[in-house]
Parts: structure tokens; C-alpha cells; sequence
């Protein structure tokens, strides 16, 4: 039981990263945007998040700093694509670059410090339970965030006209345009939100998953929770579902390690990576036959007539 609880709390808190960088994602791709720079983005949000929780010892200063970072190169992105209508792809791509970089001098005077980690919820005699006291009663306030911004999400898509707003712009904008609908003001508000929570899954790396700041943290969970989006066809549900799949397969790889299985380290250390190029092909190519959900505008830049 105990190795039990052990193993659903590791793939909890290996989840919890890329379901927040991931539900951002969803929101701006859901608006016509594809935004290649979320690995930039939670590593800046890392890096600042750690510099924050450090200066201040506030875990919730880090978390508002890797917020407020990752909305900020955001921004740069949505200047780029949207206002000079820069390629997407090009612009999020140059931004991760970018991002590792400002982050690594950024973290630099940071590394060998520690703080202390992100406070667990505590409830009397809940927490205690077998099983599931720890796991649904003692995680810190990131796992629950997550969880409820995903709903949240799906609640403001699926029931609310700003949401029906936001998916008519991501797919027909030219359509959206000629109703009179603020594309590119709206566009630019997706893309800040996924900024913004992107900064807060790469802030949560230091601050609860491991209390202290190491230069690329991060190991490319940014392309991950791209996959993942994708993954989910732009479902917020089955967001959830994929996140903790890929946290399980990233925890699968350390227990198997541990357990002296005859496998190459390297290759079960890729095996996160691996499990999503086999799922991006699959759904590719089931898509192939029966068509897409995806938004048609992904990736190319709108330029509203004059």
C-alpha cells in the first residue's frame, strides 16, 4: 500500500508541470495560435520563480514572478506574431532559444541554493486515510491549481460567449474579422494566458518539485505539453487524462532504473519522449483518414484587412 501511495504521489507531482504549461497551451492554440516557445517560457518561469521565492521566502512571490515571466516573453510573441505578423513557428522557436539563455544568467548567482519547498494541504483525519488521504488530500496548492484551471477552462469554451468567441477566432478568423471581432486583441489575450501558465509550470519545478534551481530543469517538458494538446484533440478533459499518462510514463523510467531492469538507462531515460512521437503519429494518422478538430489557423499569422 505504501509503495502504492509512493508511486501515485511521484506521478502526481511529475504531472502537475505539464498539465499547467499544457492548459495554457490549449487556450492559445483553441484562438488560432501556435506557440513553439513554451519550453522558453517555463524556463525563464522557472528561473525567476526560484529568484522570487528566494528573495522574498514566499513560495507564492516565486509562483507570481514565473507567472509574470513567462506572460512577458509571451508578450515579445505576440508583439512579433501578431503585431508584425512574424512567422509563428520561426518567432516561438527563436523565443526557446532565447528564453534558456536569459535563463541560465538569470539563475546563475542561484545554484547551489536551496528553499524551502511548497507547503502541503494538511487535513485532519482526511489526510490520514489509506491510500487516498495523501493523494487527493496532501498535495501542495500547484496539483490543485492545475486541476481546477483545467475545468475551469473547459467550463469557459464550452459554456460561456467569450468562450464561443475565442473558438470562432481559431477557426475561421477571416469570418470572425468581418463580424467585427477584435481578432489579434483577442489572439494576443490567449497567447498571454498560455504564457503566463507556462511560467507557472516551470516555477513549479523549483519550488515544489525540487527545492532548488538547476540551469535546463525544465528537460523539454515544454515540447511535451505541446504534444499533449495535440494529444487531447483541444479537449480540456482528456488534457488531464494525458498529462498524468505522460507523468506516469516519465515516473516508469526511474522505478524501472531503480529496479535493476536490464534496459539501457538512455533508453528508458528517452522514453517520456519516445511514448510522444509514437502518439503524435498515431493521431496523425488517424486523423489522416477521418479528419481534424484542430484549428485551421494554427501556425499562420492574420493580418486584418485596412
Amino acid at each position: 500500500m505504501d509503495l502504492v501511495e509512493a508511486v501515485l504521489l511521484t506521478i502526481i507531482t511529475a504531472s502537475t508541470p505539464l498539465l499547467l504549461a499544457a492548459a495554457g497551451e490549449l487556450v492559445t492554440e483553441r484562438a488560432g495560435v501556435l506557440n513553439l516557445g513554451l519550453e522558453g517560457m517555463m524556463i525563464i518561469g522557472a528561473a525567476c520563480g526560484f529568484a522570487g521565492a528566494y528573495a522574498s521566502g514566499s513560495t507564492l512571490i516565486g509562483a507570481l514572478c514565473g507567472v509574470a515571466a513567462g506572460a512577458a516573453l509571451a508578450a515579445i510573441f505576440a508583439a512579433l506574431t501578431l503585431g508584425l505578423a512574424a512567422n509563428q513557428v520561426a518567432t516561438g522557436l527563436a523565443l526557446t532559444i532565447f528564453g534558456i539563455g536569459l535563463a541560465g544568467v538569470i539563475g546563475a548567482p542561484f545554484i547551489g541554493e536551496r528553499i524551502a519547498g511548497a507547503p502541503h494541504l494538511n487535513v485532519p483525519v482526511l489526510t490520514d486515510l489509506p491510500l487516498a488521504g495523501h493523494v487527493v488530500f496532501g498535495q501542495d496548492a500547484f496539483v490543485y491549481v492545475s486541476v481546477a484551471l483545467v475545468g475551469g477552462i473547459g467550463w469557459f469554451l464550452a459554456r460561456t460567449r467569450a468562450g464561443l468567441v475565442l473558438r470562432a477566432i481559431g477557426e475561421n478568423p477571416t469570418s470572425a474579422h468581418a463580424l467585427g471581432l477584435p481578432v489579434l486583441t483577442i489572439r494576443a489575450l490567449a497567447v498571454l494566458f498560455g504564457g503566463a501558465c507556462a511560467g507557472l509550470g516551470g516555477a513549479y519545478l523549483p519550488l515544489a518539485y525540487t527545492p532548488f534551481w538547476v540551469s535546463g530543469m525544465t528537460a523539454g517538458r515544454g515540447w511535451i505539453a505541446l504534444a499533449l494538446v495535440v494529444f487531447a484533440s483541444w479537449r480540456p478533459g482528456r488534457l488531464i487524462l494525458g498529462a498524468y499518462l505522460f507523468g506516469a510514463i516519465t515516473i516508469l523510467q526511474l522505478h524501472a532504473q531503480g529496479a535493476g531492469l536490464g534496459i539501457p538507462p538512455q533508453l528508458m531515460t528517452a522514453l517520456p519522449y519516445l511514448a510522444t512521437v509514437i502518439v503524435l503519429v498515431g493521431l496523425s494518422r488517424a486523423r489522416g483518414s477521418t479528419g481534424s478538430a484542430q484549428p485551421q489557423s494554427l501556425g499562420l499569422a492574420f493580418v486584418p484587412e485596412r
